[in-house]
């Protein structure tokens, strides 16, 4: 993975996921990795949000015979939606999932290719609960554990492919 100094400001490394997917065997470790993380679990759903969440998500889907649901930005499904209002470092924003996605019952797992301060997935947490959803486990490929942000998951079982220590 390449880290970049300094990007999108001073005294972030940012984690550039593209040189895993560019690469072949970074790519099908990636997904195996995902792909083992959850394939004990109890589930009917992979969920994915946009956009690295498509990119990881939809090849653990298939892989384990599962179907997927796109997590989206405000705006973009085109059917009826059900949506959740989340605070961000500077603004909010909001995400949305179809509401026929997810029925009171369905277990699901979430895929993702970062946690950071883990806002976003504390979201999506909920809008699954309340859609009747179960959030059985949620894996990363990647984790800043310097942004603490497992403490805002601290109630679901979260793993993580690998793990930075700082931010």
């Amino acid at each position: 993975m390449r880290s970049i100094p300094d990007f999108p400001k001073p005294g972030i490394i940012f984690r550039d996921i593209t040189t895993i997917l560019k690469d072949p065997d970074g790519l099908t470790m990636a997904v195996d990795g995902l792909a083992k993380a959850v394939e004990d679990c109890d589930f009917d759903l992979v969920l994915g949000p946009e956009s690295r969440g498509f990119i990881f998500g939809v090849p653990v889907a298939y892989k384990l015979h599962k179907g997927f649901v796109p997590v989206r930005k405000k705006g973009k499904l085109p059917a009826e939606t059900v949506s959740v209002k989340y605070d961000l470092e500077y603004g909010s924003a909001e995400l949305e999932i179809h509401k026929d996605a997810i029925k009171p019952g369905t277990r699901v797992v979430i895929i993702d290719d970062l946690i950071a301060t883990g806002g976003t997935m504390e979201a999506i947490c909920k809008l699954v609960r309340e859609m009747g959803g179960e959030v059985v486990k949620i894996a990363f490929v990647m984790e800043l554990a310097g942004l603490e942000g497992r403490k805002k998951l601290s109630s679901y079982d979260v793993a993580s492919l690998i793990t930075y220590p700082g931010k």
